[in-house]
């Protein structure tokens, strides 16, 4: 298991000390495979040119001066022009040719891009488009031997989880290193605080708490130019296909923290058997924003391990509430908020770079795609729940579950969801909304 899995305190003081003299050496000592056109440096590609996208290159970029492996973007992707050339002539003023080496011929544009810039000699795609995608994008790097470091959530739907498990289990095979952007697992307070809850400081657990409550997040208006597939792709986080909701793409977070605290073994995590939770939408599509998309802007879901433990989870994006993101777990002996910050700690933003680079060139197993896909899922339960009012167990959604995100490679597909001729996006209604 790679360090960055282990989770007690006494393995996060080992691994400290690991990561900080590889910073100090700049990693120079390391044992190097031969990369693409028999360099040591590892060619990447960004595929998904927005602002997580934008985001995390630079954070691979800073990984790579501060270990000293080499790295050079040499690819973009994205559905869009405007982003994929407008984030590879950022990075082309910002950096010199040998960090950043992106002629006209390797930005590419389209729902098909991510495959031209895969297939383009590439060591590593940094996958940031939205989340619908993601499990078909994974699939074809890892058939096409790449390492990937891929952003949060990494499905939203039953079959996109099914897909992603599988690519896990042969990114294995091939000895490619899987990242994933959870980056609460390379932050050194949550790794103490959760190792000290592992060693028994409040025993045994009794139940968790889960909370992203924040206000409401950006829209995106519709472009006059715009057929309706371009609509909801460019406004993405609206459309439950793209971005599972926000109980996916967001709370993802917190929900993940709380399947570390039940798990031992973060390449087979633990996750919970069943959800139950009601939700709606009661202020996101009023007045101007009518018409925009489908998502709710409220869930609350009460989770259940199979040793019988509860999680109670909250998400909210509703302007002038109580605001809180969190975690606590609560124990025969005490409670812990899951996490104990201390000032020097590193950002965990760049830190899940440097270890996924680490172990590329050490070339030690390193894949997070397990408790990604885990998390995800337990994300898509919870919405299964809220959306349906039902009582949704793990092994039948993961079973039944439906397509919610079908793979689209042309703009002139239909998108999967509609607007009613008044203009409305179908919202899922609690007792009509079958969950499989």
């Amino acid at each position: 298991m790679s360090d960055v899995l282990k989770t007690s305190r006494r393995s996060f003081l080992e691994t400290s000390a690991v990561v900080g003299g590889a910073a100090l050496m700049g990693s120079l000592n390391l044992a190097r495979s031969v990369h693409a056109a028999g360099s040591d440096v590892l060619k990447v590609c960004l595929v998904g040119c927005g602002g997580r996208g934008n985001g995390a290159v630079r954070d691979h970029i800073r990984a790579s001066q501060e270990t000293g492996i080499k790295v050079q973007i040499v690819a973009v992707a994205d559905a869009f022009e405007d982003r994929a050339r407008g984030t590879a002539e950022r990075l082309r003023k910002e950096f010199d040719k040998e960090i950043v080496d992106l002629p006209d011929d390797r930005v590419f544009v389209g729902l098909d891009a991510y495959k031209k810039a895969i297939d383009c000699g590439v060591d590593i795609m940094i996958n940031a488009s939205p989340p619908g995608f993601r499990p078909f994008q994974y699939e074809y790097a890892i058939k096409a031997g790449k390492h990937v470091f891929m952003e949060k959530p990494v499905c939203v739907d039953a079959p996109g989880f099914r897909k992603v498990m599988a690519a896990n289990k042969l990114a294995d095979e091939k000895g490619l290193k899987v990242g994933v952007g959870l980056q609460r697992h390379h932050q050194a307070g949550y790794i103490r605080e959760i190792g000290e809850i592992k060693e028994g400081k409040i025993g045994d657990i009794m139940f968790l708490r889960a909370y992203w409550n924040g206000g409401a997040i950006w829209i995106r208006r519709r472009r006059p130019e715009q057929n309706e597939l371009q609509y909801q792709v460019y406004n993405w986080y609206h459309f439950t296909w793209l971005s599972g909701d926000n109980i996916v793409e967001q709370h993802v977070h917190n929900l993940d923290v709380c399947n570390w605290v039940m798990s031992d073994d973060l390449t087979n995590p633990v996750h919970p058997i069943e959800a139950n939770g009601m939700g709606g939408c009661e202020m996101r599509y009023r007045g101007e924003n009518r018409g925009v998309g489908q998502i709710y802007d409220h869930h609350f879901v009460e989770f259940t391990y199979p040793n019988g433990v509860k999680m109670y989870s909250q998400c909210r994006q509703i302007n002038g509430c109580w605001n809180i993101v969190a975690e606590s777990a609560h124990g025969v002996k005490g409670i812990s908020p899951c996490a104990a910050g201390r000032p020097g700690d590193k950002n965990p933003y760049v830190q899940e770079h440097i270890d996924f680079l680490n172990a590329i060139v050490k070339n030690e197993r390193y894949n997070e795609g397990y408790f990604g896909a885990t998390s995800s899922f337990t994300a898509v339960l919870g919405r299964m729940a809220t959306y349906s009012g039902q009582v949704v167990r793990w092994d039948e959604a993961v079973e039944k579950g439906p397509v919610i995100a079908p793979e689209v490679t042309s703009w002139d597909q239909e998108p999967p969801v509609k607007p009613d001729a008044n203009g409305d996006y179908p919202i899922a209604q609690p007792g009509v909304y079958k969950p499989y």
